[in-house]
């Protein structure tokens, strides 16, 4: 049996295709692919073929082949590139049958085609100076590639473009048995020379950096003239940029359960948290708790959980409509970043703001760090409030809060049904939350949302927030009225005079 991992970044137009491709082989195999926070249809698309798709806790090719390599079920391993649509059908069986049949540790591929300008000018060259028995392979770049789990297990995962050359020399450290092989013609598009120049600095630091490691050799002078790439982040496409809308809308409005309970329950837990949450108080100190729960869970762990509880019907069909109607669409989450990611992608929004879960080498520390997007930017030092994140948006978007709509439901999302310009709330929300909301979507399904954005869907509705101010002064008029009602007729009863 061989796992097949197949990190993708926004390859929704051949992904799928892809996978069928690999399908046509012969070799029982699981697939899964690791999305790497794509912002188009990548997600959807992989759904509709692979075995699981999981989302990277990390932006980065390494990440992504090594937390596929961490929910990968079986002891030989093979990585493919999401984007070459012309793997011959037995591509499986080429890279996977060395290791299955015990001639090979460690399998590279080489392919038809003349190698590419950065192997020949960078990577070969210094191979030829610090790893001269490398320097025969015919592309060491490539990612094709196959591998034995357990030697993946104990090496750390480059996470730029040196992540395939890094891989070799390792394998060649540890004295691994490499082989290399023919796939036949593989055509994939070129890259820019942004991008070539990029993989370049990328490439010869990492072989530097191994050369020192292995080799013992003082580099330092040969390492100060590299360029340190900086950490690439998501670009914001130019579309979203001259959008003025945003849509806001909590995790616990889309899942059917919560996350929590659910894991909890897996891992009966569930009395430890019941207790947590009965003895913390204080939002900041349950969330820290609640995140030391699962110390030592693994990232596709905890995601092949979120994927057992479903979405409310029409989530993402809501979703896209909304986009199309020039809608930012965020998804917020008091939990963790590795789970609310998995399921932004999955869903299609466009980000996805919430704690961040700490892990190392994929498994969970126990520890939790909230964003400075959960702090108020205009009283530095306070502490954790989800509403903070509308001043945020605000700033990164240059919008006003008056163009910012809040989905919610709890009491905890009160302040942000009061600072956004539209709040609303669902049919199962609290009376006491209704009264801060401007629309009521009917609970049980988010086909409707849409609709009450634009004015053509009927829903229950408040006219501004100054109503919201006044519907909450009643609220309290009203509670401190029934409240003096209970006692006057609870003296009267005891036959105590009125004061």
């Amino acid at each position: 049996m061989v796992s097949v991992i197949i990190p993708a970044l926004n390859e929704g137009a051949t992904i799928r295709k892809v996978i069928q491709r690999i399908k046509q082989t012969s070799v029982p195999l699981e697939i899964i692919v690791v999305d790497d926070n794509s912002t188009d249809n990548t997600v959807s698309e992989a759904l509709k073929e692979a075995d699981r798709v999981i989302t990277s806790s990390k932006k980065g090719k390494g990440i992504s082949m090594h937390e596929g390599m961490v929910a990968a079920r079986y002891d030989t391993i093979v990585y493919l590139d999401a984007d070459i649509l012309t793997y011959p059908k037995n591509i499986i069986a080429l890279l996977s049958d060395p290791i299955i049949n015990g001639e090979a540790d460690f399998v590279k591929s080489f392919f038809d085609r003349q190698a590419g300008r950065v192997t020949q000018l960078v990577a070969k060259p210094l191979l030829s100076i610090f790893f001269p028995e490398l320097e025969k392979f015919t592309q060491p770049l490539s990612g094709m590639i196959a591998a034995r789990k357990d030697f993946l297990q104990e090496i750390e995962f480059e996470n730029d473009y040196g992540v395939d050359i890094a891989l070799l020399i390792d394998a060649f450290a540890k004295k691994m048995r490499i082989k290399e092989v023919n796939i036949g013609f593989i055509r994939n598009d070129m890259q820019t020379l942004e991008a070539l120049g990029k993989m370049s600095r990328q490439i010869s630091r990492t072989i530097l950096q191994k050369a020192t490691l292995f080799s013992g050799s003082n580099l330092e002078t040969l390492s100060d003239i590299q360029t340190i790439s900086d950490e690439m982040d998501f670009a914001i496409r130019e579309s979203i940029l001259k959008l003025k809308k945003i849509i806001i809308i909590d995790i616990n409005i889309i899942l059917t359960v919560d996350f929590n309970h659910t894991a909890a329950a897996l891992y009966n837990m569930e009395h430890r948290l019941m207790q947590l949450n009965n003895t913390y108080t204080d939002k900041e100190s349950k969330l820290r708790k609640t995140a030391s729960l699962f110390k030592g869970r693994s990232l596709p762990e905890l995601q092949a959980i979120a994927d057992t509880i479903s979405f409310v019907p029409y989530s993402r069909e809501a979703i896209l409509q909304m986009k199309q109607n020039g809608y930012i669409c965020i998804l917020v989450s008091d939990g963790f970043d590795i789970v609310a990611n998995h399921i932004k992608n999955k869903l299609g929004f466009d980000y996805c703001f919430a704690n961040s879960l700490k892990m190392e080498k994929s498994i969970a520390t126990g520890e939790l760090e909230f964003p400075d997007y959960f702090n108020d930017p205009d009283e530095p030092g306070t502490k954790y409030d989800k509403s903070a994140i509308l001043k945020h948006l605000t700033v990164k978007f240059n919008i006003p809060q008056k163009n910012i709509v809040f989905v919610g439901n709890t009491t905890e999302d009160i302040p942000m049904l009061q600072a956004c310009g539209m709040g609303i709330v669902t049919t199962h929300a609290p009376v006491s939350v209704k009264l801060w909301a401007d629309k009521i979507l009917p609970a049980g399904s988010l086909k409707p949302l849409p609709g009450l954005l634009t004015g053509n869907e009927k829903g229950s509705s408040l006219k501004n927030n100054s109503v919201k101010y006044l519907a909450g002064i009643g609220i309290i008029a009203a509670t401190a009225f029934a409240g003096y009602y209970l006692y006057s007729k609870s003296k009267k009863k005891a036959g105590i005079p009125y004061s």
